[in-house]
């Protein structure tokens, strides 16, 4: 990034509007060609009939495409909003530096041949553009872009052949995407899909100007009612998170489709918590906690953004489904479950109401199955309508002849309430299109498939419960439950012997086992033990942090022999796994009971810190049953991380098993939260594990701990 890009605070929303709404664009190196890259800007602004002005930049031509050309943009009449680039990558930097020169403010550079190159001399080239950016004072996208697209003013900054679509149509998507082809390829399928756009913007290289600059501008734009995102790859983590918030604060979705997920790059660890984290984790946990939708495929974007056009969010999970089909019905049921909505009953109000009707239900449960009778469809769901039990419906489409008679009813219908109605279509693909349209155009999502009708209200839902907890909470920040505590953790950079981590944990109120640390000479001569037996044997090493690898550790010792050979065995087995080991002594611990669970804390270098639980200690590993937040976290987002894992129904008590303590455990995931938080500046990871949870009102206790320190020294 340039140093004019840095100097932006990270939390200041630029400006961008003489960039994304030119009244005026010089095109440097506008070429006659019009299927050159060079020459598709030009071509694509005359053929829509951009309404600004235009100024050919081309020293060895009178005019290009019929316009008047000029020899340097210095020479091009003032003022220019913004620039495109299409010049040879060693002609960039002096082409940047001379619209500083004209007081250019913005340029686009199509131009590719740098970092992205991966050789040397495309790093070479990288810094030269960096420099002449910095002098400049230009704000440059790109460059190695597909560019920039005004479809409202058909300010086309841009090469590429869906440009020359003449159906494109503005409309309330703003696409930001860091791949030029995946870019335009939103648009033209939203377009096909009745979602026209507003702006697209294809980042390239983010030399200077950034996603998020263009992203966190888009929404505080009236004429943007929702933004599409293709991201590859981002260490951008703390500004994405607060992309996310910002798109709470403004009410608006950000469609995310996130590709390259396998996790490569992925941090080193030297703990449990910090091997159960790849990279997409904490993407996907940004994407949970800000106001992103996060879309796997085109197909789902174009759905969910339907439901956002619509205007209206649902209040809470609960479905009313219409069908006149029971199979249809059967299978829609099982696709909502699965996407976390829930089908309760009409109330006896409603179902009294519908039997009313004296039509043909098959049904009047949830679905209500009303036998392929469409032509009584919309008197069903008026007498649902208003059902409190019910915070939005997907309805079977009518067919037939009067299908069209069926829509424009319905859409008087949706007019009357705040509830989103989604349609399923009944027809295959083409047929009654005309009708289609029509209720798409009056913001109903129309789905031909269950899956994808359910896939998609389903992800809408858990948007609009995330914008509607956010607009009750406000913007404050979560009271503190304890006050800072100090550490005595020193300033190397260090993991901390699990005593030392253990008293970092009771500093923030997690409680951990009874242990004595002796020497194993003090061992040998014990006449008793110093705690009560059973007991656990320990290594204690700095050097080992994680002792059941290097089998130096003994559980359920039950006499003061045992225990003797058990001290003797562990420190074996020390010297064996790393002979050179300092060793502090032997710790004699209680033997605690209950669910394991690990918990950890890590202060991500990308995201900052955030906590993760799981429940079954080694098996946690295997599993990946595991849970994230962002540091420091509520009891109402530790309770829902708990509801999140798989094993959860263990912590209820499982097959005579007593209730565990849920809220303890809870508690222990906003203590180490703010701890972490506390102490971002001086620890990079805590790992508990295990935590045993004992039974409801018992608490529960830390058997093992390892904190690793950042360090402070110079």
């Amino acid at each position: 990034m340039t140093a004019s890009a840095a100097a932006t605070p990270r939390n200041t929303v630029l400006d961008l509007s003489r960039l994304l709404d030119p009244a005026a664009i010089a095109v440097i190196g506008a070429s006659t060609n019009p299927k050159s890259i060079s020459g598709q800007p030009l071509m694509h602004m005359l053929a829509c009939r951009y309404e600004g002005k235009l100024y050919p930049v081309n020293p060895n031509r009178a005019e290009v495409q019929g316009v008047k050309a000029y020899a340097d943009v210095r020479e091009v009449p003032r003022p220019v909003d913004a620039a495109v680039v299409a010049v040879s990558a060693a002609h960039v930097p002096k082409a940047l530096e001379q619209c500083g020169e004209a007081g250019i403010p913005f340029a686009v550079v199509l131009t590719a041949g740098f970092q992205e190159t991966g050789d040397a001399a495309g790093a070479d080239m990288q810094r030269e553009l960096d420099a002449a950016i910095a002098r400049s004072g230009v704000r440059v996208v790109g460059p190695n872009c597909v560019g920039l697209m005004n479809v409202r003013t058909r300010a086309y900054m841009a090469f590429g052949g869906a440009l020359g679509d003449k159906t494109l149509r503005p409309g309330p998507l703003a696409i930001v995407s860091q791949s030029g082809g995946f870019g335009l390829s939103i648009m033209a399928l939203a377009n096909a899909h009745g979602v026209g756009s507003n702006y697209v913007v294809s980042c390239g290289n983010e030399s200077d100007l950034t996603f998020f600059d263009f992203a966190h501008d888009l929404l505080e734009r009236d004429e943007v009612k929702m933004i599409a995102a293709y991201m590859e790859a981002s260490t951008e983590g703390v500004r994405l998170r607060e992309l996310g918030r910002h798109a709470l604060e403004v009410g608006k979705p950000i469609l995310m489709l996130k590709v390259g997920n396998g996790g490569a790059g992925r941090r080193a660890a030297n703990s449990h918590t910090g091997r159960l984290t790849a990279d997409y984790t904490l993407f996907r946990t940004a994407f949970r906690e800000g106001g992103f939708i996060e879309v796997e495929d085109l197909d789902e974007l174009a759905d969910v953004a339907r439901l956002v056009i619509g205007g209206k969010y649902p209040k809470g999970r609960n479905v009313g489904v219409l069908t006149g089909s029971g199979g249809w019905g059967v299978i829609m049921a099982e696709q909502c479950e699965r996407n976390g909505l829930q089908l309760p009953p009409p109330s006896a109000e409603s179902q009294a109401k519908l039997r009313a009707l004296n039509s043909t239900f098959a049904s009047l449960n949830n679905p209500i199955d009303q036998m392929a009778n469409y032509a009584e469809q919309n008197k069903t769901l008026e007498c649902v309508l208003d059902d409190p039990a019910f915070d939005q419906f997907i309805v079977r489409s009518g067919s037939g002849p009067d299908v069209d008679v069926w829509a424009s009813r319905m859409i008087e219908i949706a007019e009357k309430t705040d509830k989103p109605i989604a349609v399923n279509w009944a027809s295959v693909p083409g047929r009654d299109a005309d009708v289609m349209q029509k209720l798409e155009q009056a913001g109903f999502l129309c789905a031909i498939y269950a899956r994808r009708a359910a896939r998609a209200v389903g992800i809408f839902t858990e948007f609009a419960l995330k914008r509607l907890k956010f607009a009750q909470a406000g913007a404050a920040s979560p009271a503190r439950p304890l006050p800072r505590r100090p550490l005595d953790i020193g300033s190397s950079k260090r993991a901390l012997s699990e005593h030392t981590s253990k008293q970092c944990l009771s500093q923030y109120g997690i409680p951990s086992t009874k242990e004595v640390l002796l020497s194993l000479a003090d061992i040998m001569a014990l006449k008793a033990c110093p705690v009560s037996f059973p007991v656990a044997v320990k290594l204690a090493s700095p050097d080992i942090p994680h002792k059941t690898e290097a089998d130096a550790v003994r559980l359920g010792v039950n006499t003061l022999e045992e225990l003797k050979r058990a001290a003797q065995s562990v420190q074996q087995s020390g010297r064996r796994h790393i002979p050179d080991a300092r060793i502090d002594g032997i710790s004699i611990q209680q033997m605690a009971s209950g669910i394991e669970v690990i918990l950890g804390a890590v202060n991500d270098k990308n995201f900052g810190p955030y906590v993760m639980v799981g429940l079954g200690g080694v098996m946690t590993e295997v599993l990946r049953d595991v849970t994230h937040r962002f540091a420091p976290v509520t009891m109402d987002d530790a309770r829902d991380m708990l509801g999140e894992l798989k094993g959860t129904k263990i912590l209820e008590g499982y097959r005579g098993a007593p209730p565990a303590d849920a809220d303890a455990l809870a508690q222990a995931i906003v203590s180490l939260s703010w701890l972490i938080s506390d102490h971002r500046d001086r620890i990079d990871e805590i790992d508990v594990n295990p935590l045993f949870v004992r039974a409801r009102g018992q608490g529960v206790v830390a058997a093992d701990a390892l904190v690793v320190t950042r360090g402070t020294d110079k």
